[in-house]
């Protein structure tokens, strides 16, 4: 997997090309400033309407040995179909007339207020990329946890079980962004990433029925995520957040589990794609405490769009405030 380059689109890539008027660009620069995650990933249209098929290889043909005037059978590669869905999230906002004239820029004033709306879409594409469950919540998408959530699994093989037990757990996530690897969906013919419309002026109901003029808003974001190659992404799993401590020597191993799911990815720095590392508020602060510590060589500090941030082996730790500390036990 090579890091952090691919030929696919992020939403800056889409929008830098085709927003003409340069309010959509607007809109994703704040969400870059917002969440790490939403414009590392890579995006491609479903191929079935708000669905997409695609198939998962799970077996590896391999050729025959033959001699002089002696024929092979042809091998043959097997492969498993899989179908991903996405899911539409949506939301109004409404603005009180009187109020955004008083500021004397109502454009503005509504631009501030509907900050608010867009973290909130942020926020919950974020976690819904990695909790997200279909069969438990059929109008989201699957995420990255229940496909790796169990060491018995087939992709339990890239799991790593960091020892917590309980209930105070976190992961850290290797995930490759790519068209063969990981990426987000977005419905056949329909945009991708978060969408506004101005509804313009309207006359609407308060709480108990009286009337007033407002401006109103209409926000969207129709999202799915396709994982293609589940080799290409690795999960270390259970980490008790109780134990962690900045001496990389003691407390829960975080350098030595991430080593591990590191070599756990298929081909790293090579192929299709570009890896990223995702940990909440709490890891990232013991990495780069730990990144501090002179001995350490396989964990430094880079410099990411101006932040100095832990890396491991070359690649980035990005913050996702989404992942949890509540984690149960992976088993």
């Amino acid at each position: 997997m090579a890091i952090l380059t691919s030929t696919m689109p992020t939403l800056i890539d889409k929008f830098s090309r085709e927003d003409s008027t340069k309010k959509i660009m607007k809109i994703v620069e704040l969400m870059a400033k917002q969440n790490d995650i939403l414009m590392d990933a890579e995006y491609m249209e479903c191929n079935d309407g708000s669905k997409h098929k695609t198939t998962m290889r799970s077996g590896i043909p391999e050729p025959t040995w033959r001699m002089f005037n002696q024929g092979v059978q042809p091998s043959k590669s097997t492969t498993v179909p899989v179908l991903d869905t996405t899911g539409m999230m949506e939301d109004y906002g409404l603005v009180d007339k009187a109020l955004a004239d008083l500021s004397g820029n109502a454009d503005a004033f509504r631009a501030s207020e509907n900050l608010g709306k867009l973290q909130g879409f942020n926020n919950k594409a974020s976690r819904y990329m990695f909790y997200g469950n279909s069969q438990t919540e059929p109008q989201a998408f699957l995420g990255l946890t229940p496909r790796y959530n169990s060491l018995a699994a087939e992709s339990g093989r890239n799991i790593v079980d960091a020892g917590g037990t309980g209930s105070t757990n976190t992961s850290i996530w290797f995930v490759t962004w790519g068209e063969l690897t990981t990426h987000l969906l977005y419905p056949k013919g329909s945009v991708a990433g978060f969408q506004h419309r101005n509804l313009g002026e309207d006359t609407v109901k308060d709480d108990v029925g009286g009337e007033f003029q407002a401006y109103r808003d209409h926000f969207k974001w129709d999202i799915g995520m396709s994982v293609r190659d589940w080799r290409a992404n690795a999960r270390v799993a259970n980490i008790d957040v109780t134990t962690l401590t900045s001496d990389a020597a003691t407390g829960a191993k975080l350098i030595e589990n991430m080593i591990k799911a590191y070599y756990l990815l298929d081909n790293p720095m090579q192929g299709e794609g570009k890896t990223v590392i995702y940990a909440n508020r709490t890891i990232q602060t013991f990495l780069h405490l730990q990144a501090m510590n002179s001995k350490n060589v396989n964990l430094t500090l880079g410099e990411y769009a101006g932040r100095k941030i832990p890396e491991l082996l070359g690649i980035p730790i990005k913050r996702c405030d989404e992942l949890l500390n509540t984690e149960s036990r992976v088993v």
